[in-house]
Protein backbone atom coordinates (compact mmCIF):
# COMPACT_ATOMS: atom_id res chain seq x y z
CA UNK A 1 0.00 0.00 0.00
CA UNK A 2 1.66 3.32 -1.12
CA UNK A 3 2.11 6.33 1.00
CA UNK A 4 -0.51 8.40 -0.38
CA UNK A 5 -3.25 5.55 0.40
CA UNK A 6 -1.82 4.89 4.59
CA UNK A 7 -2.83 8.67 4.65
CA UNK A 8 -6.16 8.67 3.58
CA UNK A 9 -6.73 5.87 6.05
CA UNK A 10 -5.05 7.48 8.82
CA UNK A 11 -7.29 10.26 7.70
CA UNK A 12 -10.36 8.23 7.57
CA UNK A 13 -9.58 6.61 10.97
CA UNK A 14 -9.20 10.01 12.54
CA UNK A 15 -12.61 10.80 11.90
CA UNK A 16 -13.97 7.79 12.94
CA UNK A 17 -12.79 7.76 16.39
CA UNK A 18 -14.05 11.88 16.58
CA UNK A 19 -17.47 10.23 15.72
CA UNK A 20 -17.36 7.61 17.72
CA UNK A 21 -15.25 8.71 20.74
CA UNK A 22 -11.65 7.68 21.23
CA UNK A 23 -12.36 5.06 23.72
CA UNK A 24 -14.75 3.01 21.91
CA UNK A 25 -12.00 3.54 18.50
CA UNK A 26 -10.00 2.29 20.76
CA UNK A 27 -11.51 -0.56 21.67
CA UNK A 28 -13.05 -1.81 18.35
CA UNK A 29 -10.80 -0.48 15.56
CA UNK A 30 -6.88 0.53 16.58
CA UNK A 31 -5.83 -2.90 16.82
CA UNK A 32 -8.47 -5.14 15.52
CA UNK A 33 -9.53 -3.49 12.37
CA UNK A 34 -7.72 -2.92 9.19
CA UNK A 35 -8.46 -1.32 6.24
CA UNK A 36 -7.97 -1.23 2.12
CA UNK A 37 -9.53 1.55 -0.53
CA UNK A 38 -10.27 -0.55 -3.85
CA UNK A 39 -11.86 0.70 -6.42
CA UNK A 40 -15.04 1.86 -5.27
CA UNK A 41 -15.77 0.11 -2.50
CA UNK A 42 -13.41 -0.03 1.42
CA UNK A 43 -12.49 -3.40 2.76
CA UNK A 44 -12.17 -3.54 5.95
CA UNK A 45 -10.31 -6.74 7.26
CA UNK A 46 -11.44 -7.85 11.11
CA UNK A 47 -9.78 -10.77 13.25
CA UNK A 48 -13.25 -13.00 13.79
CA UNK A 49 -17.20 -12.83 13.01
CA UNK A 50 -17.56 -11.53 16.08
CA UNK A 51 -15.81 -8.49 15.73
CA UNK A 52 -16.64 -7.87 12.63
CA UNK A 53 -20.40 -8.23 13.17
CA UNK A 54 -20.33 -5.39 15.98
CA UNK A 55 -19.14 -3.07 13.69
CA UNK A 56 -21.14 -3.57 11.26
CA UNK A 57 -23.99 -3.52 13.07
CA UNK A 58 -23.23 -0.33 15.30
CA UNK A 59 -20.06 1.95 13.51
CA UNK A 60 -20.83 0.87 9.68
CA UNK A 61 -22.55 4.38 8.75
CA UNK A 62 -19.75 6.09 10.66
CA UNK A 63 -17.32 4.55 8.66
CA UNK A 64 -18.77 5.48 5.30
CA UNK A 65 -19.46 8.77 6.51
CA UNK A 66 -15.80 9.38 7.48
CA UNK A 67 -14.86 7.79 3.87
CA UNK A 68 -16.79 10.28 2.03
CA UNK A 69 -15.75 13.08 3.75
CA UNK A 70 -11.97 12.39 2.48
CA UNK A 71 -12.47 10.92 -0.74
CA UNK A 72 -15.48 12.86 -1.53
CA UNK A 73 -17.39 9.97 -2.99
CA UNK A 74 -19.60 7.26 -1.80
CA UNK A 75 -18.53 3.83 -1.18
CA UNK A 76 -19.63 0.86 -0.12
CA UNK A 77 -18.49 -1.21 2.91
CA UNK A 78 -17.45 -4.44 3.39
CA UNK A 79 -15.80 -7.15 6.09
CA UNK A 80 -13.28 -10.16 6.09
CA UNK A 81 -11.17 -12.04 8.29
CA UNK A 82 -8.12 -10.68 8.04
CA UNK A 83 -5.46 -13.81 8.70
CA UNK A 84 -3.20 -11.80 9.86
CA UNK A 85 -5.01 -9.80 12.40
CA UNK A 86 -7.08 -13.77 13.34
CA UNK A 87 -3.26 -15.09 13.68
CA UNK A 88 -2.24 -11.71 15.79
CA UNK A 89 -5.07 -12.41 18.16
CA UNK A 90 -4.49 -16.22 18.47
CA UNK A 91 -0.94 -15.59 19.96
CA UNK A 92 -2.54 -13.11 22.18
CA UNK A 93 -5.07 -15.27 23.10
CA UNK A 94 -2.41 -18.16 23.82
CA UNK A 95 0.36 -15.97 25.39
CA UNK A 96 -2.35 -15.32 27.87
CA UNK A 97 -3.70 -18.78 28.32
CA UNK A 98 0.45 -19.17 29.05
CA UNK A 99 0.26 -16.85 31.43
CA UNK A 100 -2.41 -17.98 33.00
CA UNK A 101 -0.91 -21.42 33.50
CA UNK A 102 1.95 -19.86 35.40
CA UNK A 103 0.48 -17.57 37.62
CA UNK A 104 -1.38 -21.09 38.94
CA UNK A 105 1.46 -22.53 39.42
CA UNK A 106 3.12 -20.27 41.11
CA UNK A 107 0.66 -17.34 42.10
CA UNK A 108 3.23 -15.40 45.03
CA UNK A 109 4.99 -13.96 42.30
CA UNK A 110 2.49 -13.27 39.68
CA UNK A 111 -0.06 -12.61 42.08
CA UNK A 112 0.76 -8.42 41.62
CA UNK A 113 1.60 -8.60 37.56
CA UNK A 114 -2.13 -9.49 37.11
CA UNK A 115 -3.65 -6.92 39.28
CA UNK A 116 -1.72 -4.89 36.90
CA UNK A 117 -2.79 -6.41 33.64
CA UNK A 118 -6.16 -5.41 34.90
CA UNK A 119 -5.76 -1.91 35.70
CA UNK A 120 -4.26 -0.82 32.75
CA UNK A 121 -7.45 -1.92 30.80
CA UNK A 122 -9.56 0.15 32.89
CA UNK A 123 -13.20 -0.30 33.49
CA UNK A 124 -15.58 1.70 31.30
CA UNK A 125 -17.21 3.90 34.18
CA UNK A 126 -15.58 6.97 35.29
CA UNK A 127 -16.61 9.26 39.08
CA UNK A 128 -15.96 12.25 36.47
CA UNK A 129 -19.10 11.09 34.02
CA UNK A 130 -21.50 10.20 37.47
CA UNK A 131 -24.17 13.04 37.56
CA UNK A 132 -24.57 13.92 41.23
CA UNK A 133 -27.83 14.86 42.46
CA UNK A 134 -29.74 14.65 45.82
CA UNK A 135 -30.72 11.16 45.57
CA UNK A 136 -27.37 9.78 45.52
CA UNK A 137 -24.67 12.32 46.86
CA UNK A 138 -23.77 10.58 49.62
CA UNK A 139 -23.06 6.93 47.87
CA UNK A 140 -20.72 9.65 45.80
CA UNK A 141 -18.80 11.52 48.61
CA UNK A 142 -18.64 7.99 49.89
CA UNK A 143 -17.02 6.95 46.74
CA UNK A 144 -14.43 10.03 46.64
CA UNK A 145 -13.68 8.75 50.03
CA UNK A 146 -12.42 5.62 49.29
CA UNK A 147 -10.93 6.72 46.27
CA UNK A 148 -9.18 9.56 48.64
CA UNK A 149 -7.76 7.35 51.71
CA UNK A 150 -6.21 4.38 51.53
CA UNK A 151 -8.07 2.55 54.66
CA UNK A 152 -11.38 4.59 55.27
CA UNK A 153 -13.30 4.17 58.48
CA UNK A 154 -16.04 2.50 57.40
CA UNK A 155 -15.44 -0.90 56.10
CA UNK A 156 -16.99 -2.08 53.68
CA UNK A 157 -18.42 0.41 51.84
CA UNK A 158 -21.97 -1.19 51.25
CA UNK A 159 -24.12 0.59 48.54
CA UNK A 160 -27.45 -0.51 47.57
CA UNK A 161 -30.61 0.42 45.45
CA UNK A 162 -32.80 -0.20 42.54
CA UNK A 163 -31.44 -1.62 39.09
CA UNK A 164 -30.12 1.16 36.95
CA UNK A 165 -29.12 4.15 39.57
CA UNK A 166 -25.46 3.62 39.13
CA UNK A 167 -24.19 1.03 41.79
CA UNK A 168 -22.20 -0.44 39.09
CA UNK A 169 -20.68 2.80 37.61
CA UNK A 170 -19.87 4.10 41.32
CA UNK A 171 -17.79 1.09 41.93
CA UNK A 172 -16.24 0.78 38.67
CA UNK A 173 -15.85 4.49 39.39
CA UNK A 174 -13.85 3.88 42.23
CA UNK A 175 -11.82 1.54 40.61
CA UNK A 176 -10.43 3.89 37.90
CA UNK A 177 -9.61 6.70 40.26
CA UNK A 178 -7.77 4.48 42.96
CA UNK A 179 -5.62 3.92 40.10
CA UNK A 180 -5.27 7.18 38.90
CA UNK A 181 -4.64 8.43 42.47
CA UNK A 182 -2.51 5.71 43.54
CA UNK A 183 -1.15 3.64 40.49
CA UNK A 184 0.71 0.77 42.68
CA UNK A 185 -3.08 0.00 44.53
CA UNK A 186 -4.06 -3.46 43.79
CA UNK A 187 -7.88 -4.14 43.00
CA UNK A 188 -10.19 -6.73 42.59
CA UNK A 189 -13.51 -5.57 40.46
CA UNK A 190 -15.94 -9.22 40.63
CA UNK A 191 -20.12 -9.60 40.60
CA UNK A 192 -21.12 -11.68 43.31
CA UNK A 193 -21.56 -14.47 40.55
CA UNK A 194 -18.19 -14.15 39.20
CA UNK A 195 -17.17 -14.88 42.88
CA UNK A 196 -19.20 -17.83 43.44
CA UNK A 197 -18.00 -19.51 40.30
CA UNK A 198 -14.40 -18.90 40.66
CA UNK A 199 -14.64 -20.23 44.46
CA UNK A 200 -16.56 -23.60 42.94
CA UNK A 201 -13.89 -23.82 40.19
CA UNK A 202 -10.78 -23.95 43.00
CA UNK A 203 -12.92 -25.99 44.80
CA UNK A 204 -13.51 -28.82 41.98
CA UNK A 205 -9.49 -28.34 40.58
CA UNK A 206 -7.72 -28.41 44.11
CA UNK A 207 -6.45 -24.96 43.83
CA UNK A 208 -8.04 -22.91 46.58
CA UNK A 209 -4.70 -21.74 47.63
CA UNK A 210 -4.56 -19.60 44.42
CA UNK A 211 -8.08 -18.53 45.21
CA UNK A 212 -7.92 -17.30 48.45
CA UNK A 213 -3.81 -15.66 47.68
CA UNK A 214 -5.96 -13.65 44.56
CA UNK A 215 -8.67 -12.06 46.45
CA UNK A 216 -7.19 -12.14 50.13
CA UNK A 217 -4.28 -10.27 49.41
CA UNK A 218 -5.28 -7.46 47.11
CA UNK A 219 -5.57 -3.80 48.70
CA UNK A 220 -9.39 -3.42 46.96
CA UNK A 221 -12.01 -5.62 46.98
CA UNK A 222 -15.11 -4.39 44.89
CA UNK A 223 -18.01 -7.09 44.70
CA UNK A 224 -21.05 -6.08 42.76
CA UNK A 225 -24.47 -7.77 42.92
CA UNK A 226 -23.15 -9.16 46.45
CA UNK A 227 -26.86 -10.79 47.16
CA UNK A 228 -25.55 -13.52 44.37
CA UNK A 229 -24.38 -15.11 47.49
CA UNK A 230 -27.71 -15.40 49.21
CA UNK A 231 -28.70 -19.08 49.85
CA UNK A 232 -25.38 -20.16 49.27
CA UNK A 233 -23.63 -21.29 52.59
CA UNK A 234 -20.10 -22.78 51.39
CA UNK A 235 -19.28 -19.22 49.26
CA UNK A 236 -20.93 -17.33 51.91
CA UNK A 237 -18.23 -18.64 54.57
CA UNK A 238 -15.17 -18.07 51.65
CA UNK A 239 -16.44 -14.60 51.45
CA UNK A 240 -17.04 -13.88 55.37
CA UNK A 241 -12.93 -15.33 55.53
CA UNK A 242 -11.65 -13.38 52.56
CA UNK A 243 -13.44 -10.00 54.04
CA UNK A 244 -11.96 -11.21 57.50
CA UNK A 245 -8.51 -11.66 55.78
CA UNK A 246 -8.57 -8.27 53.97
CA UNK A 247 -10.10 -6.01 56.76
CA UNK A 248 -7.14 -7.02 59.73
CA UNK A 249 -5.09 -6.31 57.08
CA UNK A 250 -6.50 -2.68 57.09
CA UNK A 251 -7.65 -2.60 53.17
CA UNK A 252 -10.80 -1.95 52.15
CA UNK A 253 -13.97 -3.92 50.72
CA UNK A 254 -16.73 -2.06 48.69
CA UNK A 255 -19.62 -3.65 48.07
CA UNK A 256 -22.96 -3.11 45.72
CA UNK A 257 -26.68 -4.93 46.32
CA UNK A 258 -30.34 -4.31 45.02
CA UNK A 259 -31.03 -4.33 48.80
CA UNK A 260 -29.75 -3.60 52.12
CA UNK A 261 -27.96 -5.89 54.29
CA UNK A 262 -30.59 -6.76 56.61
CA UNK A 263 -33.05 -7.57 53.39
CA UNK A 264 -30.74 -10.09 51.60
CA UNK A 265 -32.55 -13.36 52.27
CA UNK A 266 -30.69 -16.70 53.49
CA UNK A 267 -27.98 -14.11 54.59
CA UNK A 268 -25.79 -15.57 56.80
CA UNK A 269 -25.27 -13.07 59.92
CA UNK A 270 -21.92 -13.47 60.37
CA UNK A 271 -22.12 -11.86 56.77
CA UNK A 272 -25.09 -9.53 57.81
CA UNK A 273 -23.12 -8.11 60.91
CA UNK A 274 -19.79 -7.55 58.77
CA UNK A 275 -21.78 -5.75 56.24
CA UNK A 276 -23.68 -3.24 58.49
CA UNK A 277 -20.69 -2.61 60.53
CA UNK A 278 -19.32 -0.69 57.72
CA UNK A 279 -21.27 2.75 55.60
CA UNK A 280 -23.74 1.63 54.84
CA UNK A 281 -25.64 3.95 52.21
CA UNK A 282 -28.90 3.93 49.17
CA UNK A 283 -29.11 5.38 46.17
CA UNK A 284 -32.84 6.74 45.40
CA UNK A 285 -34.33 7.04 41.94
CA UNK A 286 -33.00 10.23 40.42
CA UNK A 287 -34.96 13.64 41.28
CA UNK A 288 -35.96 15.77 38.24
CA UNK A 289 -33.57 18.28 38.00
CA UNK A 290 -30.64 15.20 37.88
CA UNK A 291 -32.66 13.12 35.33
CA UNK A 292 -32.35 16.33 33.04
CA UNK A 293 -28.37 16.47 33.44
CA UNK A 294 -28.07 12.60 32.88
CA UNK A 295 -30.42 13.03 29.84
CA UNK A 296 -28.13 16.15 28.41
CA UNK A 297 -24.51 14.48 29.38
CA UNK A 298 -25.80 11.77 27.56
CA UNK A 299 -27.05 13.70 24.35
CA UNK A 300 -23.25 14.94 24.50
CA UNK A 301 -21.54 12.09 24.69
CA UNK A 302 -23.80 11.13 21.37
CA UNK A 303 -23.10 14.57 20.13
CA UNK A 304 -26.63 15.20 19.68
CA UNK A 305 -28.13 18.70 20.06
CA UNK A 306 -31.14 17.51 22.14
CA UNK A 307 -33.13 21.10 22.91
CA UNK A 308 -34.55 21.61 26.59
CA UNK A 309 -37.44 21.30 26.39
CA UNK A 310 -37.32 17.80 25.10
CA UNK A 311 -34.96 17.19 28.00
CA UNK A 312 -37.38 18.01 30.40
CA UNK A 313 -40.43 16.39 28.90
CA UNK A 314 -38.84 12.92 28.82
CA UNK A 315 -37.46 13.56 32.65
CA UNK A 316 -40.84 14.31 33.87
CA UNK A 317 -42.43 11.48 32.25
CA UNK A 318 -39.86 8.69 32.88
CA UNK A 319 -38.70 8.92 36.51
CA UNK A 320 -37.95 4.73 37.35
CA UNK A 321 -33.67 5.02 36.99
CA UNK A 322 -30.96 6.14 34.62
CA UNK A 323 -30.91 3.06 32.31
CA UNK A 324 -34.66 3.55 31.53
CA UNK A 325 -33.61 7.08 30.74
CA UNK A 326 -31.09 6.85 28.35
CA UNK A 327 -33.13 4.15 26.71
CA UNK A 328 -35.86 6.27 25.99
CA UNK A 329 -33.42 8.96 24.44
CA UNK A 330 -31.86 6.73 22.45
CA UNK A 331 -35.54 5.37 20.93
CA UNK A 332 -36.09 9.44 20.62
CA UNK A 333 -33.02 9.50 18.38
CA UNK A 334 -33.16 6.41 16.26
CA UNK A 335 -37.07 7.85 15.69
CA UNK A 336 -35.59 10.78 14.55
CA UNK A 337 -33.21 9.37 12.22
CA UNK A 338 -35.56 6.79 10.57
CA UNK A 339 -37.81 9.29 10.31
CA UNK A 340 -35.15 11.81 8.67
CA UNK A 341 -36.68 14.60 11.43
CA UNK A 342 -35.16 17.01 13.89
CA UNK A 343 -35.66 16.54 17.40
CA UNK A 344 -38.11 18.75 18.64
CA UNK A 345 -40.88 18.20 21.45
CA UNK A 346 -43.75 17.22 19.24
CA UNK A 347 -41.75 14.53 17.27
CA UNK A 348 -40.76 13.49 21.13
CA UNK A 349 -44.28 13.17 21.95
CA UNK A 350 -45.25 11.27 18.89
CA UNK A 351 -42.17 8.74 19.56
CA UNK A 352 -42.63 8.35 22.94
CA UNK A 353 -46.45 8.14 23.48
CA UNK A 354 -46.54 4.52 23.66
CA UNK A 355 -43.98 3.96 25.73
CA UNK A 356 -44.62 6.99 28.40
CA UNK A 357 -48.16 5.26 28.82
CA UNK A 358 -46.16 2.15 29.59
CA UNK A 359 -44.00 3.35 32.48
CA UNK A 360 -45.85 5.58 33.90
CA UNK A 361 -47.47 5.45 36.51
CA UNK A 362 -44.27 2.94 38.01
CA UNK A 363 -45.13 0.79 41.26
CA UNK A 364 -42.06 -0.91 42.74
CA UNK A 365 -41.50 -3.85 44.06
CA UNK A 366 -39.46 -1.86 47.21
CA UNK A 367 -42.62 0.03 47.40
CA UNK A 368 -45.24 -2.73 47.63
CA UNK A 369 -42.93 -4.85 50.28
CA UNK A 370 -42.02 -1.29 52.78
CA UNK A 371 -46.57 -0.74 52.32
CA UNK A 372 -47.01 -4.64 53.74
CA UNK A 373 -44.62 -4.48 56.11
CA UNK A 374 -45.42 -1.36 57.59
CA UNK A 375 -49.43 -2.87 57.53
CA UNK A 376 -49.14 -5.70 59.34
CA UNK A 377 -46.45 -4.80 62.00
CA UNK A 378 -43.47 -6.50 60.31
CA UNK A 379 -40.27 -5.62 58.45
CA UNK A 380 -38.91 -6.31 55.26
CA UNK A 381 -36.67 -8.41 56.11
CA UNK A 382 -39.04 -10.36 57.95
CA UNK A 383 -40.64 -10.74 54.45
CA UNK A 384 -37.24 -11.44 52.67
CA UNK A 385 -36.81 -14.32 55.68
CA UNK A 386 -37.42 -18.29 55.52
CA UNK A 387 -39.73 -17.72 58.67
CA UNK A 388 -43.38 -19.22 58.37
CA UNK A 389 -45.21 -17.67 60.79
CA UNK A 390 -49.15 -16.83 60.02
CA UNK A 391 -48.33 -13.14 60.15
CA UNK A 392 -45.11 -13.28 58.24
CA UNK A 393 -46.62 -16.11 55.54
CA UNK A 394 -50.01 -13.68 55.31
CA UNK A 395 -48.17 -10.57 54.38
CA UNK A 396 -45.59 -12.79 51.99
CA UNK A 397 -48.42 -13.42 50.47
CA UNK A 398 -50.13 -10.31 49.48
CA UNK A 399 -46.96 -8.41 49.08
CA UNK A 400 -46.11 -12.02 46.11
CA UNK A 401 -50.01 -10.76 45.40
CA UNK A 402 -49.45 -7.07 44.54
CA UNK A 403 -46.27 -7.07 43.00
CA UNK A 404 -47.38 -9.77 40.22
CA UNK A 405 -50.54 -7.63 39.81
CA UNK A 406 -48.75 -4.05 40.14
CA UNK A 407 -45.17 -4.85 38.14
CA UNK A 408 -44.41 -6.69 34.89
CA UNK A 409 -41.92 -8.58 36.89
CA UNK A 410 -42.39 -12.06 36.61
CA UNK A 411 -42.56 -15.02 39.08
CA UNK A 412 -39.12 -16.26 39.27
CA UNK A 413 -38.11 -12.33 39.55
CA UNK A 414 -40.24 -11.68 42.26
CA UNK A 415 -39.09 -14.63 44.36
CA UNK A 416 -35.26 -13.56 43.41
CA UNK A 417 -35.73 -10.15 44.87
CA UNK A 418 -38.27 -11.42 48.00
CA UNK A 419 -35.13 -13.52 49.93
CA UNK A 420 -34.19 -16.08 46.75
CA UNK A 421 -37.72 -18.03 46.76
CA UNK A 422 -38.72 -20.79 44.17
CA UNK A 423 -41.11 -18.73 41.32
CA UNK A 424 -43.33 -21.81 42.71
CA UNK A 425 -43.89 -20.23 46.36
CA UNK A 426 -44.84 -16.98 44.13
CA UNK A 427 -47.45 -18.52 41.94
CA UNK A 428 -48.69 -20.58 45.23
CA UNK A 429 -49.19 -17.03 47.12
CA UNK A 430 -50.82 -15.89 44.34
CA UNK A 431 -53.73 -18.67 43.85
CA UNK A 432 -53.78 -18.17 47.78
CA UNK A 433 -54.69 -14.69 47.81
CA UNK A 434 -57.20 -14.86 44.28
CA UNK A 435 -58.70 -17.90 46.40
CA UNK A 436 -59.33 -15.67 49.51
CA UNK A 437 -61.20 -12.84 47.37
CA UNK A 438 -63.45 -14.82 45.85
CA UNK A 439 -65.39 -15.24 49.44
CA UNK A 440 -66.35 -11.42 50.01
CA UNK A 441 -66.97 -12.39 53.34
CA UNK A 442 -63.82 -14.12 53.87
CA UNK A 443 -61.88 -12.62 56.74
CA UNK A 444 -57.72 -13.01 57.72
CA UNK A 445 -56.40 -12.70 61.08
CA UNK A 446 -53.14 -12.04 62.16
CA UNK A 447 -51.10 -11.23 65.44
CA UNK A 448 -49.27 -7.98 65.75
CA UNK A 449 -47.31 -6.29 68.78
CA UNK A 450 -50.65 -4.99 70.03
CA UNK A 451 -52.81 -8.16 69.59
CA UNK A 452 -54.66 -9.85 66.74
CA UNK A 453 -56.23 -8.28 63.95
CA UNK A 454 -58.80 -9.25 61.89
CA UNK A 455 -60.22 -7.65 58.03
CA UNK A 456 -62.17 -8.38 55.41
CA UNK A 457 -59.55 -9.47 52.45
CA UNK A 458 -61.23 -7.32 50.13
CA UNK A 459 -60.95 -4.37 52.40
CA UNK A 460 -56.97 -4.96 53.63
CA UNK A 461 -56.29 -5.48 49.78
CA UNK A 462 -57.84 -1.72 49.39
CA UNK A 463 -55.76 -0.22 52.31
CA UNK A 464 -53.06 -1.51 50.69
CA UNK A 465 -53.39 -0.70 47.16
CA UNK A 466 -54.75 2.41 47.99
CA UNK A 467 -50.83 3.41 50.01
CA UNK A 468 -48.58 2.00 47.18
CA UNK A 469 -50.50 4.26 44.46
CA UNK A 470 -50.29 7.54 47.08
Amino acid sequence: MNTECLEIIEQINDIIAQKIGQQRFKIWFKNSTRMIIEDNYVKVGVPNLFIGGWIENHFVEQIKEAVQDITHKPMKVIFTIDPELFGSQRRRQLDSQAESVAKSRNPNITHRPRLKQQRKQHLRSTLSTFVVGPSNQLAYNSARTVVAEPRTHFNPLFIHGGCGLGKTHLLQGICNAVCEVRPQTQFLYVSGEEFTNQFILALKTGKLDVFRHRFRHTDLLVVDDVHFLASKKATQEEFLHTFNAIDTASRQVVLASDAPPKMIGQLSDSLVSRFVSGMVVKIEPPVFETRCAILSQKAREMHKDIPDPVIEYIAENIRANVRELEGTLLKLIAYSSLSRAPITLSLAREALEDHISRTDPIVHLSDIEAVVATFFGITPADVHSSRKTRTISLARSFAMYLARKHTTMSFPEIGRFMGNKNHATVILACRKVEELLKNEQQHVSWETTTGRRNMKVDTLLNKLESSINR
